[in-house]
């Protein structure tokens, strides 16, 4: 499955070329790249076009037409913090209402992982992104563990926008990396180097 992206507003504005050809093909994706590259920009419009759903200035198609994909889900720990997310749990999982009061942002993530995305029906697109943000590395291998298993088990299509070295490096992993297309938005030499003061 490839998706092609015609137009989007954001990474034409950062100079990307269009059309964007996007490898859908693979069960375990990462996105990868600097601060500002485009991963939640393209996780989402992955998200968008895989729902249907129509968007202002964002034109795209799915190769082959007509592919439909399972349940979409998008989960973005940054913006989402699971203990504002309920309703998720009332629907799919009461219990894990009172463990939210009393665990810490990194245990809520494991049990994302170990307990939650399970419980989504089989063939699903789990849209994640930076799933790693309160884990240890320990835990983020975990992480990976349990995507490799959800793709397994369950028929899980699975694209993750990181900045984790475990998930990139990992040779189960597909990757693309969105620094290699040019894009204003992204710091290159005047953040100093490393052992130098970047402060003014």
């Amino acid at each position: 499955m490839f998706l092609k992206i015609l137009s989007h507003p954001v990474f034409m504005s950062l100079n990307f070329h269009m059309p964007m050809i996007v490898d859908l093909s693979h069960p375990l994706i990462m996105l990868t790249g600097e601060n500002g590259s485009g991963k939640s920009t393209l996780l989402h419009s992955i998200y968008y076009a895989l729902r249907g759903e129509q968007v202002n200035h964002y034109l795209y198609r799915l190769e082959p037409d007509g592919v439909k994909p399972g349940k979409v889900f998008l989960f973005d720990a940054e913006q989402h913090n699971p203990r504002k997310q309920l309703e998720f749990f009332q629907e799919h999982q009461p219990e894990m209402i009172e463990f939210l009061e009393m665990a810490s942002h990194g245990q809520i993530m494991l049990a994302m992982f170990q307990q939650s995305f399970p419980s989504l029906p089989d063939g699903t697109v789990l849209l994640l992104d930076e799933p790693e943000m309160a884990l240890s590395q320990s835990n983020q291998r975990r992480v990976l563990k349990m995507l490799l298993e959800l793709v397994d088990r369950k028929n899980f299509r699975i694209i993750a926008a990181t900045h984790s070295p475990v998930l990139i490096d990992a040779e189960e992993t597909y990757v693309i990396n969105l620094d290699r297309h040019v894009n204003r938005n992204v710091h290159t030499t005047d953040m100093g180097v490393e052992g130098s003061s970047t402060l003014q």
